[in-house]
């Protein structure tokens, strides 16, 4: 089927409360016929929405719109539409993957600049992606929801024991998230950070002349594409480590031979990858870790040899691991 982009500008069809259940109607107010409805239907929009757009054209790349009960606006795709940015997702993953290698070098370089110049910041924010999978985060959901994310990180949200950095945080969902990274390079720029003679609470800063300026999620995603030479953002780092763990778990557990086992394998894996994330097994599932991992163990393939031979502890000893990772989705492991 070929997709057709709209806009939620457009004119669309509106449900409104009727009884138990709710009223379908047209652009000009009238009720759906019934072969509509159905399709309406079949979208499953969630009930507590309100203020819904629904897409006339079944192949619209977008297909209802509203608002949750969090105020936010909430977003339905054609099953088409989200097979293709999916396929894209991974792919673009995967490359990001592969230029980790050299980026960690670039990374680890601005790391040692003196003072705390953009990017040196930025490497922070780097490396924090990379060793600890944090949102990104931005000023509305600190500011709306009191959720955090890296850039909106505060200063009281971090503490440093005999080397090793504790971090404590309300995220999105409200979840809280505790971190722990035993990292010199973060523990010495961090350390500059928090001590800084200012009044701000922002965490992640640059510094030019006598002026900090918080860390922005734009500017973060833009020294990642700089760095990896890949169109990746802050979200990236999440998805490509969900995979790699997801990789390594079924490495660990070897092939099933029953059902059950396969299922037991399977368990795991969303749990440990959801563990990573600090969300649930479900979102790990259908959102973050690619699919063509599992494909691979149900046709025998794995990490098994990788997973042996390093620890996922470690970026130089994990780098092993993702390396059999990316081999593994070219279908080469």
């Amino acid at each position: 089927m070929r997709l057709r982009h709209v806009s939620r500008e457009s004119p669309g069809w509106t449900r409104r409360r009727a009884g138990k259940g709710f009223a379908l109607l047209d652009q000009d107010g009238r009720p759906l016929p019934e072969e509509e409805r159905q399709r309406v239907r079949d979208l499953a929009i969630p009930p507590a929405w309100t203020d819904v757009w629904i897409c006339p054209d079944p192949r619209g790349h977008l297909q209802a719109v509203g608002t949750d009960d969090a105020g936010r606006l909430q977003y339905l795709y054609h099953p088409a539409w989200r097979e293709k940015k999916d396929a894209e997702k991974f792919e673009r993953c995967q490359e990001l993957g592969a230029a980790l290698g050299r980026a960690r070098g670039r990374v680890a370089r601005d790391l040692a600049l003196s003072g705390m110049p953009a990017d040196r910041a930025c490497a922070v924010a780097f490396r924090l992606l990379d060793l600890g999978c944090f949102r990104v985060g931005n000023d509305v959901y600190a500011d709306t929801y009191g959720s955090f994310g890296l850039t909106t990180l505060e200063r009281s949200h971090v503490r440093q024991k005999r080397g090793v950095l504790h971090f404590d945080f309300i995220g999105k969902s409200g979840v809280e998230h505790h971190v722990e990274l035993a990292d010199a390079d973060l523990v010495a720029a961090l350390g500059t950070m928090r001590r800084r003679r200012d009044e701000g609470l922002c965490l992640l800063v640059s510094r030019a002349g006598p002026t900090w300026a918080p860390l922005t999620s734009e500017v973060v995603n833009d020294y990642i594409r700089r760095t990896t030479g890949v169109d990746a953002t802050a979200k990236d780092f999440r998805t490509w480590h969900a995979t790699v763990i997801a990789a390594a778990v079924l490495g660990d557990e070897g092939p099933a031979t029953t059902k059950k086992e396969r299922s037991a394998a399977l368990t795991r894996t969303w749990e440990e990858a959801s563990s990573l994330l600090g969300n649930t097994p479900t979102q790990a599932r259908t959102s973050y870790v690619d699919p063509r991992v599992v494909d691979a163990y149900d046709e025998g393939r794995t990490v098994k040899r990788a997973v042996a031979r390093a620890q996922l502890e470690g970026q130089e000893r994990s780098r092993r691991l993702e390396l059999a990772v990316l081999r593994l989705l070219d279908g080469e492991e």
